[in-house]
């Protein structure tokens, strides 16, 4: 089977040059999908993608379109900041060999916080438990199963939730232990203990109801133009 590696950027030029070049080892195709940068991303993200790609601004927007021209038959949603394993794609199709629908990583956070390795431990723990991923973990998929439960639903925020849970009733996940690195940035620029509760706050109400643009704006994300 062949894997696709759909990485959603916005203003991403730092780091974003590095990160797809990390990925030319897995022998996978990079499908690159830029969301409006203002930066530099999309001159730096070239060279280092199979497809380079411009869709509306939002992550689930923006994986949808990758997913739509990738070419694999497995899909791989990838964030910028994380970083996989050097044996993910083995592993991914170990995984799916034994007949695994869908899955994720486990995940650490790279930072100075001593918290960083508990918070990473109580995220795979919780993720394991209730079968639901974070977008961080680096969710895969079959191209099938995602097709068949209609793609990431268009919100600007949880869409990670919200295809775990349509993907659950295909299947459980595949949870994986080998670790992706996720950046610890906006733990480390707001706070740990208050981005945690803002989180867990902003679930809560995604849960009760709340309109997911609301709860965008009050994450930090600018609104759409």
């Amino acid at each position: 089977m062949s894997l696709s590696i759909i990485v959603p950027m916005l203003n991403e030029e730092a780091g974003i040059a590095a990160a797809l070049s990390a990925l030319r080892d897995l022998g996978g195709e990079i499908v690159a999908v830029d969301g409006g940068s203002r930066d530099k991303t999309l001159a730096c993200a070239g060279p280092h993608a199979d497809q380079l790609l411009s869709s509306p601004r939002g992550r689930a927007r923006q994986m949808n379109a990758g997913a739509a021209s990738a070419q694999g038959e497995i899909l791989l949603f990838l964030h910028a900041d994380t970083t996989l394993p050097a044996n993910a794609a083995q592993a991914i199709m170990e995984a799916i060999g034994q007949g695994a629908v869908w899955g994720r990583f486990d995940v650490c956070i790279a930072g100075n916080s001593a918290w960083f390795p508990l918070i990473a431990a109580l995220m795979n723990l919780r993720s394991r438990l209730t079968g639901i991923a974070t977008g961080d973990q680096a969710i895969f998929v079959r191209r099938s199963s995602f097709e068949q439960i209609g793609g990431f639903p268009d919100i600007p925020l949880m869409e990670d939730i919200v295809i775990s849970q349509r993907l659950k009733q295909l299947a459980r996940p595949a949870c994986l232990r080998q670790k992706v690195t996720t950046a610890g940035r906006r733990w480390e620029k707001h706070g740990i203990l208050r981005t945690i509760l803002t989180m867990w706050w902003l679930r809560l109400r995604f849960f009760c109801g709340a309109d997911p643009k609301n709860l965008a704006l009050e994450y930090g994300y600018a609104p759409e133009a």
